[in-house]
């Protein structure tokens, strides 16, 4: 009993009423009816006037409208934020500018210094080399005397010597290679001790200026950029926020020139459903009723993707009154009755598919008895019609008639609902004719209504 489900998903109980009311809508004098609720009155109408291109144009072009403002609403902040940031901004493109940090500058500057910090020890070992190497003993020369010797009586050794002085000729060649590269080491090499400052003051000042920007020294370049864009935005904000407000400007005037054309289908559908409903009325002995459709422009905060008017039905059930909300002018019977010609006018724009009427016939008889019958049966063509009624007229309306009764036994008392068959059906509206006791006339009289009602 505390647990509801929608094809065989949990809901809640507010979720399953509303889908409720979306299903079957009950109409009686003490229930709560949806067509009373001036919330829905709009789409009742936009339903009626069958304009759903102008409701999706609208719709469309409110969309557009709003997500325009949005973004000039943030392009403004943005500007507003970027001019008082803008002497950072610049002062800190300058200061980047001024250092133009590189990728992997660091490493290269903390290799370098290293380097040059023990220029001294490498330039003398480069030296030792040097001399080892080179001159009137030097390696080099040592083993251009072995390769000789050896070349002398290779031709006599029978291949024995070839291993041993291709060695020794690779063995000189590299020597020689090895001396060339240490004496362009020694050229490359820089001992100034100016260029050890130099080097250690800009890698110094790259890791602080990436420390003042919380970053690392390899992207230091990527936060100038990122500056610089910023900087130009601003310079060119005025621009792109001109160009947001025409465009938004323009989204505004295709939006309420679109839903001005709504409002005019609407006002068109409003006349053609007041006259309806006075047609319908007037059989309704509510001739002297006044019914009324409302269009009030809303203010510029309230407009929405379905336009920029409130829709709501009023009523005046005596001449010369002003015309109000349903549920406060018209009394149950008379509310009932207007409920009615109101679903009958709205048959087809109403997507509720089932509706209950509960003694909609109360205090009514005769011919007004036989119209609210007539516009049942009518409502009856469009959606499922249950009807709760005491009135022979209306119920020779029915298409399927269902007798309550109360039953009682010794001890309890229950309700029985019971299927009519044709011959029940009228004995049952010659009984509510007649009374207690059916007479011949009243079966005469109940035959007369359902031929009627069939013809």
């Amino acid at each position: 009993r505390t647990r509801a489900f929608v094809n065989d998903q949990p809901v809640s109980i507010g979720l399953l009423k509303r889908i409720g009311e979306l299903l079957v809508e009950i109409h009686g004098q003490f229930e709560t009816q949806r067509l009373l609720d001036p919330a829905g009155h709009r789409d009742l109408l936009d339903a009626y006037a069958d304009h759903d291109d102008l409701l999706a144009d609208v719709a469309a072009l409110h969309r557009k409208w709003q997500g325009l403002r949005a973004s000039l609403s943030a392009a403004e902040e943005a500007a507003k934020l970027a001019a008082e940031n803008e002497d950072y901004l610049r002062h800190a493109v300058d200061e980047l500018r001024a250092l133009s940090p590189q990728p992997g500058e660091e490493s290269a500057l903390a290799e370098k210094r290293k380097v040059l910090q023990h220029s001294e020890q490498i330039s003398t070992a480069m030296r030792e080399a040097v001399e080892a190497l080179g001159g009137d003993d030097g390696a080099e020369v040592r083993l251009s005397q072995a390769l000789t010797a050896l070349e002398r009586v290779q031709d006599k050794a029978g291949g024995l010597l070839d291993n041993s002085v291709a060695a020794l000729s690779r063995a000189v060649s590299e020597a020689a290679d090895a001396t060339g590269f240490l004496e362009r080491a020694g050229e490359d090499l820089n001992v100034d001790p100016d260029a050890l400052e130099a080097a250690e003051g800009r890698l110094f000042a790259l890791r602080a200026l990436a420390r003042k920007y919380n970053t690392d020294v390899d992207q230091l370049a990527d936060v100038m950029s990122k500056l610089v864009r910023d900087l130009e935005g601003l310079e060119s904000g005025g621009a792109n926020l001109q160009r947001l407000r025409k465009e938004t400007k323009d989204a505004l005037t295709s939006f309420t020139k679109k839903a001005e054309a709504l409002r005019t289908s609407r006002t068109k559908a409003a006349g053609k459903l007041d006259k309806a409903m006075a047609k319908e009325l007037a059989p309704l002995k509510l001739g002297s009723a006044h019914f009324v459709t409302n269009l009030e422009a809303l203010d510029e905060d309230k407009w929405a993707q379905h336009g920029m008017d409130r829709v709501a039905f009023a009523v005046a059930t005596n001449p010369g009154a002003a015309a109000g909300p349903l549920n406060k002018i018209a009394s149950g019977g008379e509310l009932a009755r207007f409920m009615l010609a109101l679903k009958v006018v709205l048959a087809e724009a109403d997507p509720v598919p089932v509706l209950v009427f509960d003694e909609v016939d109360a205090g009514i008889g005769g011919a007004v008895a036989a119209a609210v019958g007539e516009r049942l049966a009518r409502l009856g063509e469009f959606v499922q019609v249950c009807v709760v009624t005491h009135s022979p007229q209306v119920a020779a309306r029915g298409r399927q008639h269902l007798n309550v009764r109360k039953a009682m036994d010794a001890k309890t008392a229950k309700t029985e609902v019971v299927t009519l068959t044709d011959d029940a059906r009228r004995e049952e509206i010659a009984r509510m004719l007649s009374g207690e006791q059916v007479t011949g006339e009243a079966r005469a009289a109940a035959d007369s209504l359902l031929k009627g009602n069939a013809a």
